[in-house]
């Protein structure tokens, strides 16, 4: 059964304040990990079926094990195993993988073409940008805001970029 796309990501305070640590102290490489969450929306919360949020809790660290190792500041690839852990810790806990999230240590937060290639769509993917000349013009630029792109990854299709906030 093929996922539906999110119509908002939210991300939690503490997830998106993990997100940001891990990814900048794997410069000057890229930094990963994975997305954990739930699709529906929380008890209570207003929304249609055909664009419902999807709530980011949990963000897990993994290791860029691209190889070959040089090419890691322009690659990433996260262990299967590391995913695996992460797949049954989160159905423990009440949640599910959600999608990824890496850095461009050189470059936007916008899928590369080697991102929409590896990407086993269709899927949520968080990408954190190097604060350029543009981003720096922008109001804000100083916060992950400026910097983060979350994006709908699916076969053959173009990235959809989506919206995204964070929620305490």
């Amino acid at each position: 059964m093929a996922q539906q796309m999110p119509g908002e990501i939210r991300i939690g305070r503490q997830a998106l304040t993990l997100l940001e640590r891990l990814l900048a102290a794997a410069a000057p490489e890229e930094g990963c990990g994975l997305l954990l969450g739930r699709r529906r929306p929380e008890a209570g919360a207003a929304g249609s079926a055909a664009a419902l949020p999807w709530s980011v809790r949990q963000v897990w660290p993994t290791t860029n094990v691209w190889e070959p190792a040089s090419e890691r500041d322009r690659r990433f690839r996260i262990d299967p195993r590391e995913q695996l852990h992460a797949q049954k810790w989160a159905r423990r806990h009440g949640l599910e993988l959600l999608g990824s999230v890496h850095s461009h240590p050189s470059s936007g937060p916008q899928p590369s073409a080697t991102d929409c290639a590896l990407a086993f769509g269709p899927t949520l993917m968080l990408i954190r940008g190097s604060v350029g000349q543009a981003a720096a013009a922008c109001v804000g630029a100083a916060s992950v805001g400026a910097e983060l792109g979350c994006w709908w990854l699916d076969c053959g299709v173009e990235p959809r970029q989506l919206p995204w906030r964070m929620e305490d």
